[in-house]
């Protein structure tokens, strides 16, 4: 029996248009983790996505291995996170999941991982190199124990069967890659991928459902809410973030996530 957290407890009241934002820990600046997380709150979001900086973040485009590299070179580091987010539950109450590549786990250690995640109020994992059987196997036991709920990632590419038996296995919402490629705010969303999201709808999965990859504004971040429970934006965001200034951070931030639910200003353009 799964024990609740603030990922179930969301979608059991907010079924639609739910906003999941993604950065990575440590940028731009080293100390900024916490203060970032606490103004996506303040923004309205609805998830906050803290990035695992790696050497090597395979499925992510420019923006995003740039901001690794440059958090790396801040001096980010697993030890590092966990003391930043040791007092993160004083001032975020927005469900918060890591996501990152097994690894800097492994080499962590993934029960004292685990064990940190849950001292400090970690959520649940997104790790795009986990295959699912391996999770299963290994790592299914050791995260139920410390109360995370792990997140599969689909694509255009995954079969129904695969994706039937994701469902069954998954204990979060479900990450709908919305193309077969590298992370990147694209423009706007083809009629291929609503294919794709209108077939997956059709399956008559169980587990909430959010899109990313290519989220980027408004129009795109509308259009995928209709064919799922809401998005992930990563890449137009961590723009956002390299563009601001110390002092204007936090109203940049601000101002990017209300134009994102409501319209009203496209960020976008000044990014």
């Amino acid at each position: 029996m799964k024990t609740k957290n603030r990922i179930d407890t969301l979608f059991r009241n907010k079924q639609k248009n739910v906003l999941s934002i993604y950065f990575t820990a440590g940028y731009p600046k080293l100390e900024d983790t916490v203060p970032v997380m606490e103004a996506i709150e303040a923004g309205g979001a609805d998830i906050i996505e803290v990035g695992m900086p790696f050497s090597d973040p395979v499925a992510d485009g420019p923006t995003i291995q740039e901001s690794n590299k440059i958090a790396l070179d801040n001096g980010m580091s697993l030890k590092k996170l966990f003391a930043q987010l040791a007092e993160m539950r004083k001032t975020v109450s927005l469900p918060v999941i890591l996501m990152g590549y097994l690894n800097p786990i492994i080499q962590f250690g993934v029960e004292k991982f685990c064990q940190k995640c849950q001292e400090v109020g970690v959520d649940g994992l997104i790790l795009p190199d986990l295959p699912m059987q391996q999770f299963l196997d290994e790592f299914k036991e050791v995260f139920s124990r410390y109360g995370l709920r792990n997140t599969f990632l689909i694509s255009p590419q995954t079969s129904d069967e695969r994706i039937k038996a994701i469902d069954e296995h998954s204990d979060s919402f479900i990450y709908m890659v919305s193309s077969h490629s590298i992370t990147g705010a694209k423009s706007g969303i083809t009629q291929e991928q609503e294919r794709y999201f209108e077939r997956v709808g059709q399956l008559g999965i169980q587990n909430p459902r959010l899109i990313g990859f290519g989220i980027s504004d408004h129009e795109s971040f509308t259009k995928a809410s209709k064919h799922a429970h809401g998005a992930i934006i990563g890449s137009a965001f961590i723009k956002v973030l390299n563009n601001a200034s110390p002092e204007s951070l936090n109203n940049d931030i601000g101002i990017f996530i209300k134009g994102i639910k409501n319209g009203e200003y496209d960020y976008t353009s000044k990014a």
